[in-house]
C-alpha cells in the first residue's frame, strides 16, 4: 500500500507540533501538559482497544460481512501497546496527576473506605495497570498473528483459533477495561464516583472506533487499495453501528447524569456541579451535541449512512465529541475556572493524530489490506468485486 507524501508530511507536521508543545509545556506548564498527555495517550489507546473489541467481536459472533475490511480494526489493535505506554508515562513522569499520590488517603476503618485505600496505593495501581497492559498487547498480538498467518494457510483453521481468542479476550476486556477506566480516569477525583463508569467509558470506546473505521475505509477506498472492495453495503453496516452507538452512548450519559442528579448525594454530585458551573456548562452541552445530537441527525436517514460524504463528517465530529468527552473528564479539576481550549491542549491532540495516523499506515503496510486466506472473504465483497487472488488485492 502507498501512502501519499502530502499525507505523510502532514502527519510528521502534526507528530512534530506535539513534540514541542510537550516539550515547552514541559517546562512553562506542566500540569497542564500532563494532563492533556494522559487525555490524548488514553484516547487513541480507546481508539486502539476499539479496533481490536471490533474484530473480536465479530469472530465471536461468526459474522461475515466486515471481513473485506477487517484489515483496518487490526491495524488499530497492532497501535495497542504505543498507547499503554503513552498513558504509563504519566503514572511515572507525572503521579501528583492523581491527588491519592501525591497525598495519601487518610486511614480509616470504615470498610468501604477502607478498601478505597488498599486499592488506591501506588504500587498496587501499577502491577493492575502492567496486567491491563499485558493482557491487551497479548490478544491483540495474538489475533492479528493468526489472521496474517490465514494469508499463507487459507482454510477455516486459523478463524477457528481467532474464535477462541476472542471470545477469551472479550472475557478479559470486559473486566480489565472498566477497572482500567476507573483506575486512569475516575482516580482522578477520587472522592467521587459512579457505578456505570466502566460502560460509560465503553460507549466512548466503540463509538470513536467505530469512526475511526469509517474515515480509514473510505480514504483507502479513495486511494485505491480498497476500490470495488468496500461497498454501500459496509458503510451502511458502518453507518448503523455508528447511529446506534451513539444513542446507546447518549443513553449511558443520561442515565448516569439522571440517577446522580436524582439521588443527590453530595458524594456524587460534585462532579457534576462542577461540570455544569458556568465556565464549563458551555462544554458540557457541546459534549452531548457532538457525541449524539448532530451524528444522530446527520444519520438518521437510511440512505445518508451508505454516502460517502455524509459519514465522513458524522465520523469526525464523533471523534472530535470523544475527544471534547475526554477533556470534560480530565480537565475540570485542574481548570475549575477557566475552561479554554489552550495551546496545550491543541498542541497534544494534534501530536496525538501525527504519532496515530504514522504508527496506523505503517500497521496497514504490514499484510494484505484484504484478508485473502479468509474463507469467509466472497461473502463479504461485494458482487462486482474481483476474486481474491486477483493482484490488486495484495
Amino acid at each position: 500500500m502507498e501512502v501519499s507524501a502530502r499525507l505523510l508530511g502532514t502527519l510528521r507536521l502534526l507528530a512534530a507540533v506535539g513534540v514541542v508543545a510537550a516539550v515547552a509545556g514541559a517546562v512553562m506548564a506542566p500540569e497542564q501538559m500532563w494532563a492533556n498527555w494522559l487525555l490524548v495517550s488514553y484516547y487513541f489507546l480507546t481508539l486502539a482497544l476499539g479496533g481490536l473489541v471490533f474484530v473480536a467481536l465479530h469472530y465471536a459472533s461468526g459474522a461475515t460481512w466486515g471481513v473485506a475490511i477487517r484489515r483496518i480494526p487490526e491495524a488499530m489493535a497492532g497501535l495497542v501497546p504505543l498507547g499503554v505506554v503513552g498513558v504509563g508515562v504519566v503514572f511515572f513522569a507525572r503521579p501528583e496527576l492523581y491527588p491519592w499520590m501525591a497525598d495519601s488517603l487518610p486511614q480509616t476503618d470504615e470498610p468501604a473506605l477502607a478498601f478505597k485505600h488498599a486499592w488506591l496505593s501506588r504500587g498496587f495501581f501499577l502491577v493492575r495497570a502492567a496486567a491491563y497492559a499485558a493482557a491487551w498487547s497479548y490478544f491483540a498480538w495474538a489475533i492479528r498473528r493468526q489472521s496474517r498467518l490465514q494469508d499463507r494457510e487459507p482454510g477455516m483453521g486459523r478463524t477457528l483459533a481467532n474464535r477462541r481468542l476472542s471470545a477469551a479476550f472479550l472475557v478479559v476486556f470486559g473486566v480489565t477495561f472498566s477497572l482500567a477506566s476507573i483506575d486512569w480516569m475516575m482516580s482522578l477525583e477520587p472522592d467521587w464516583y459512579s457505578t456505570i463508569y466502566g460502560i460509560y467509558h465503553f460507549a466512548g470506546l466503540i463509538l470513536s472506533a467505530l469512526a475511526t473505521i469509517v474515515l480509514v475505509a473510505i480514504w483507502l477506498e479513495r486511494s485505491g487499495p480498497l476500490k470495488g472492495i468496500l461497498s454501500d453495503d459496509h458503510l451502511h453496516d458502518l453507518g448503523k453501528l455508528l447511529f446506534s452507538f451513539s444513542t446507546f452512548w447518549a443513553y449511558i450519559w443520561f442515565c448516569q447524569y439522571m440517577l446522580i442528579w436524582y439521588a443527590n448525594i453530595p458524594e456524587e454530585t460534585v462532579y457534576f456541579v462542577l461540570r455544569t458551573s458556568a465556565p464549563w456548562l458551555g462544554l458540557f452541552v457541546l459534549n452531548v451535541a457532538l457525541n449524539w445530537v448532530v451524528p444522530s441527525a446527520m444519520l438518521i436517514r437510511s440512505g445518508a449512512k451508505s454516502h460517502r460524504g455524509v459519514m465522513v463528517g458524522a465520523a469526525v465530529v464523533v471523534l472530535l465529541g470523544r475527544w471534547l468527552d475526554l477533556y470534560v473528564m480530565v480537565l475540570p479539576p485542574i481548570n475549575e475556572s477557566s475552561p479554554a481550549i489552550g495551546v496545550w491542549a491543541l498542541g497534544l491532540l494534534a501530536g496525538g493524530v501525527g504519532f496515530f495516523g504514522l504508527a496506523l499506515t505503517r500497521a496497514l503496510r504490514g499484510a494484505p489490506l484484504v484478508p485473502i486466506g479468509d474463507p469467509h472473504l466472497d461473502m463479504s465483497l461485494p458482487p462486482e468485486a474481483c476474486e481474491p487472488e486477483d493482484p490488486f488485492l495484495a
